[in-house]
């Protein structure tokens, strides 16, 4: 049974001046009004991580409108606006004082809208009155959603720790002290003022800017409705007219304030979409298959491109891409100098190597730019990605193309580098790969592109007409034509080598049906994996900000996936990967491991990765695409 307040505040007073072990004392659920306080883990002392506690309040309480929450995708919308209120009302009221005061947090949050253990919100046809809670946790099963692969994954059910009535809040709170001694005045104060103040400035819808929930939701909706409308109208991605696309800095994620130009659609390319509540958005369609995008430098063809990467989120509303939409499993692939690569097939781009390895089944602890760039491509094309994002700027230009003069120097059966632009065009028509390219110093990719846009002073002028014309100008030798075949690939299998060719699907089409769909031809072969790769990962995998993830005695870098977007994401996936290392036989496709591991996230909540019951940590939805990165770029 729940504590009232008066215990809690009893309970304070007469710890004051104890030392701060003597805090454990509150771990436990506690009544504060019409809000239930559960304290999961007390710090050990005041430079400890803060003490993790979880908020309920019954869904009737809030007052939220049943209809504004009604969808999956609207509760995941509500829960990120609830957070972003949560932790301004914490910074508004909560003292400032440092150590000697404490304080309260939440996770934090970015541009984009992401579905977070930081709030969950019931779904209001469970809603019930919560019985009071125990410490466990109240463990009612929400109602469960389904997988898209591409989106990573679908609703985070209601977990087992938390109740299907309830909206209930997952924040952090650092309680007071002095020295290494309780300041029980200030902590009675903060926990049983200062909280239940920002409780109700952040989890009452009276308290909240209806409207701001509103625009929150809708900007959610809008989006994954654009989202899926792509495919049946043949598209990767959608710029609506009057999108702003330049960040303020390379370092901050707002829009810019002064000087954006507003996007402008080229005629040719100008599609209307259908919005949530059925009104129309016009923009440029980018059609499937190769498009290049091309211009002088600081025109803007990387910012369209990183606006196309981070199309695969919503955005809050007044970023200026609330209506940039990209295929949910659009990759972006770049070169890596250095990352290690395990077991990889990197053959439809590097074979006939002078040590005569065997490129099915490639491994090097590191790696040059192409032999990386070779392998995220096809880590990504295994991972079902719908479409292939690269930038010239951030590629290995010998990976990307070859010219007369080069071909010349260096015949080809002495190179083992077969260049992008000979295969970029195959991967589409045989596995349904489009690819969107900028590129500004070299013209062999217009051979191969089905659509060029130009970027001229930030404005999209399609150029495809003209570029056919310079093809015809000035045309590749009969010797630099495109290979006929992107060729099979093997799907990686951890502990074991890759499974045998043709067992990738050859098609997949714009929409992927997700990792490790039907048609692997899975052998059951190969040694068994699991504790034996383990070695040295005695410790349990952690996030250590978005970049990197700590696994042992080594840090996995994710600096090069650059769709990542939250540390939140990062310490999902340090949990996910985990649940893959548990799961291998070294019979089954990494795909397969990962679509597992996130069939059971869709089941059972975000909540399902948590380390222990009750307050879960900050996590926040991968991308499927982004797991299955992370696990290639682990030393093994």
């Amino acid at each position: 049974m729940s504590s009232p307040r008066t215990d809690l505040a009893q309970t304070l007073r007469r710890l004051d001046g104890s030392s701060y072990g003597a805090y454990k004392q509150l771990k436990g659920s506690w009544r504060l009004g019409d809000a239930e306080l559960i304290v999961d883990r007390v710090q050990s002392d005041p430079y400890a991580p803060p003490s993790l506690a979880r908020i309920r309040v019954s869904l009737s309480d809030t007052r939220i409108p049943p209809e504004l929450i009604a969808t999956r995708d609207a509760r995941v919308a509500a829960g990120d606006f609830l957070t972003r209120e949560f932790a301004r009302a914490a910074r508004d009221l909560g003292p400032r004082g440092g150590k000697d005061s404490g304080g309260i947090s939440i996770q934090r949050t970015g541009q984009e809208i992401l579905e977070r253990s930081s709030v969950i919100v019931p779904n209001p046809g469970n809603a019930v009155d919560p019985a009071p809670a125990r410490e466990s946790g109240m463990r009612r099963a929400g109602d469960a959603g389904t997988v898209d692969r591409g989106r990573g994954a679908g609703r985070a059910a209601s977990s087992e720790t938390a109740d299907a009535g309830a909206v209930e809040v997952r924040c952090e709170i650092a309680l007071p002290a002095a020295g290494r001694r309780i300041k029980g005045h200030a902590a009675h104060r903060l926990l049983t003022e200062v909280l239940p103040g920002v409780v109700e400035r952040a989890l009452r819808y009276e308290n909240l800017d209806a409207r701001a929930l509103q625009a929150h939701v809708t900007s959610h909706l809008d989006a994954q409705h654009l989202r899926e409308q792509l495919p049946q109208r043949g598209l990767v991605a959608f710029v609506a007219d009057s999108a702003v696309l330049p960040r303020a800095s390379g370092h901050r994620d707002e829009p810019l304030a002064r000087g954006a130009v507003p996007f402008e659609t080229p005629p040719e390319l100008r599609v209307e979409l259908e919005l949530e509540d059925g009104s129309t958005v016009s923009g440029m369609g980018i059609p499937e298959g190769v498009t290049v995008v091309v211009g002088g430098g600081y025109h803007g063809k990387s910012t369209l491109l990183q606006a196309l990467e981070r199309g695969v989120y919503s955005h809050v509303p007044g970023d200026g891409r609330e209506r940039v939409v990209t295929l949910p499993s659009a990759m972006s692939v770049r070169a890596e100098d250095g990352r290690a690569v395990s077991n990889t097939d990197v053959s439809p781009f590097i074979n006939n190597l002078p040590t005569g390895a065997d490129t099915r089944d490639f491994s090097t602890s590191n790696a040059s730019g192409s032999t990386s760039q070779a392998a995220a491509t096809v880590e990504a094309v295994e991972a079902q990605a719908a479409v292939l994002l690269l930038d010239e700027d951030t590629c290995a230009t010998n990976l990307m193309v070859r010219d007369e003069r080069m071909r010349a120097m260096v015949p080809g059966e002495r190179e083992p580098i077969t260049p992008f632009v000979d295969r970029a065009g195959a991967l589409y028509t045989e596995r349904g790969v489009s690819s969107i390219l900028v590129t500004g110093g070299s013209g062999a990719f217009l051979d191969v592109a089905d659509l060029v846009i130009a970027m001229d002073a930030h404005r999209a002028v399609d150029v495809t007409d003209r570029a056919r014309q310079v093809v015809r100008d000035f045309p590749r030798p009969e010797d630099m034509r495109p290979a006929a075949s992107f060729g099979e690939i093997r799907p990686h299998v951890p502990g074991g080598a890759p499974e045998a060719p043709g067992t990738v699907p050859a098609e997949r089409g714009a929409t992927p049906s997700g990792l490790g769909a039907a048609g692997h031809d899975v052998s059951r072969s190969g040694p068994r994996h699991g504790a034996a790769q383990r070695g040295g990962r005695d410790k349990p995998a952690r996030a250590r900000g978005l970049d990197t993830i700590q696994w042992g005695r080594e840090d996995v870098d994710l600096s090069a996936l650059s769709q990542l977007v939250d540390p939140s994401q990062t310490e999902a996936i340090a949990r996910l990967l985990e649940e893959v290392e548990r799961t291998a036989d070294g019979r089954t496709p990494l795909t397969e491991l990962v679509d597992a591991a996130l069939e059971r996230v869709v089941r059972d909540g975000l909540d399902a990765l948590a380390h222990h019951r009750g307050h879960p940590g900050h996590l926040a939805l991968p991308r499927a695409q982004d797991v299955v990165a992370a696990y290639h770029r682990v030393r093994r």
